[in-house]
């Protein structure tokens, strides 16, 4: 018998799907859970009715995992709940085939429920649903973006234990310069990238502009904008597993590692935000010839003041943190500015209907569900308590150095994610909960590794 799905789900288009698509044998289906790991299951296709009808038994305990895995306890979501089952259902419009698969696979994303059909708020997705809704009762509505960087590496390390930038799948050659906006690198990798936009127009997204960024084997793509945000999100997440699927496919690695080179840039995920009201109007958008709008600067105010406490969204493990140095087009203090790439915030210049907020500070490693939920909440409270974001910087933001009160590193990240009223308002307190007690478990995990480093300083020294 046939229940309601509470995300609004309807087998008619499971039943539209597979009639379209007579091939589709198998089909992915992901939970993505608090670092942003799509986890789940391949159900065969004679199954995907009765998700649509019924939805999935998941265990609660997906939602509790550390980023290779393993259960933290501490979580709540393991024994403490005795690793119960929660229901799964399809998240509508994500229904989507796979490019290049044999047999042929389809891939669609869950949201995590409890049995009775309330939303499971461990699960991110729902963190951020929440954050949208909360704007739209001050009659906003978000759109968003975001770019993915990321670096193409060889498979295998090099005699010396080192990464590789991959060679060009076109012809073998490898370049070690930085080759930044390099249009004629571009043609080495343009195989590779054509399965990747292939792959993203099977699965509804607009993937845009490709670019050679700045360190050797590292690229960037940029997303089209969506009217939705959690779509955005999704977009995010699918693009990283297509570009995964397809390097490997090409026989190299995709690292979405935010600083896999200790001497060379690190890999950002910016994400664009604005504002319409209820008649579509951009609400950030300045008159002709005046100055930046009060809700622009207000908006800007709240993602700065709640910037130190939520960090750890921002930059979620110890690689994260080797990111933020000074030149290194990572921020490293809350500041903003107009058309401006040192600072945190940045506000494109462009088309003033299409005003809007850059945030900077994400690693491509973060959660784009918590980093859009974090960001708006933070939006939400500029406009609400009316803050004041400060001076415009212009100029190198790099030269004030680190603000007092951010974070040093990712211990007191997850100490001020611990403590932070506004984080457990942002992301919901079970999901405050929950990120904290896997970050924590990983940070355990780290602490206790005995790096290469230290072999190499004290070995024969001490």
């Amino acid at each position: 018998m046939a229940e309601t799905s509470p995300t609004g789900a309807a087998p008619e288009e499971a039943e539209a799907f597979l009639a379209a698509h007579p091939g589709i044998e198998a089909v992915d289906i992901l939970l993505h859970d608090s670092n942003g790991v799509g986890r789940g299951k391949i159900i065969r296709r004679h199954e995907l009715l009765a998700l649509y009808r019924q939805g999935r038994h998941l265990p609660i305990s997906i939602l509790g995992l550390d980023i290779v895995g393993e259960d933290v306890h501490e979580t709540g979501l393991i024994w403490d709940a005795g690793d119960a089952d929660m229901r799964a259902w399809p998240v509508p419009g994500t229904l989507a085939a796979l490019h290049g698969t044999v047999p042929a696979r389809a891939e669609l994303f869950l949201s995590q429920h409890h049995l009775d059909g309330a939303p499971m708020l461990s699960d991110p997705r729902h963190a951020l649903s929440a954050q949208v809704a909360a704007m739209a009762e001050l009659g906003l509505h978000p759109t968003a973006a975001f770019e993915l960087e990321f670096f193409l590496l060889e498979p295998e390390r090099d005699g010396g234990g080192r990464l590789q930038p991959a060679r060009d799948v076109l012809d073998g050659r490898r370049s070690g310069r930085t080759e930044v906006y390099s249009v004629d690198h571009l043609i080495g990798m343009q195989p590779l990238f054509a399965d990747v936009y292939a792959a993203a127009g099977l699965a509804g997204i607009t993937v845009e502009t490709l670019i050679s960024e700045y360190a050797p084997g590292q690229y960037e793509l940029t997303l089209r904008h969506r009217d939705d945000v959690v779509r955005a999100a999704d977009d995010l997440v699918r693009l990283k597993r297509i570009v995964r699927a397809q390097a490997r496919a090409h026989g190299v690695l995709a690292c979405f590692m935010a600083k896999p080179f200790a001497d060379q840039a690190g890999s950002g995920m910016h994400l664009h935000l604005g504002l319409r009201d209820g008649e579509g109007r951009n609400a950030l958008a300045e008159a002709p010839g005046a100055g930046w709008t009060d809700a622009l600067r207000h908006a800007i105010g709240g993602v700065l003041a709640t910037m130190a406490e939520s960090m750890l969204v921002f930059a979620p493990h110890a690689n994260s943190w080797r990111r933020f140095a000074r030149g290194s087009y990572a921020p490293v203090s809350p500041s903003w500015g107009a058309n401006n790439r040192s600072v945190a915030v940045r506000v494109p210049a462009g088309e003033v209907d299409a005003r809007r907020i850059e945030h900077r500070l994400s690693g491509v490693d973060a959660n784009p569900y918590l980093v859009a939920a974090a960001v708006l909440a933070g939006m939400r409270k500029g406009l609400v308590e009316r803050l004041d974001p400060g001076p415009e910087t212009t100029g190198d933001a790099y030269r004030d150095g680190r603000g007092a009160d951010m974070p040093r590193d990712w211990a007191a990240a997850i100490d001020a994610a611990t403590n932070s009223t506004f984080l457990g308002q942002a992301l919901g307190e079970e999901m405050r909960r929950t990120l904290v007690a896997v970050k924590a478990a990983e940070h355990a995990r780290v602490a206790r590794a005995v790096p290469d480093v230290d072999y190499e300083l004290y070995l024969h020294r001490v």
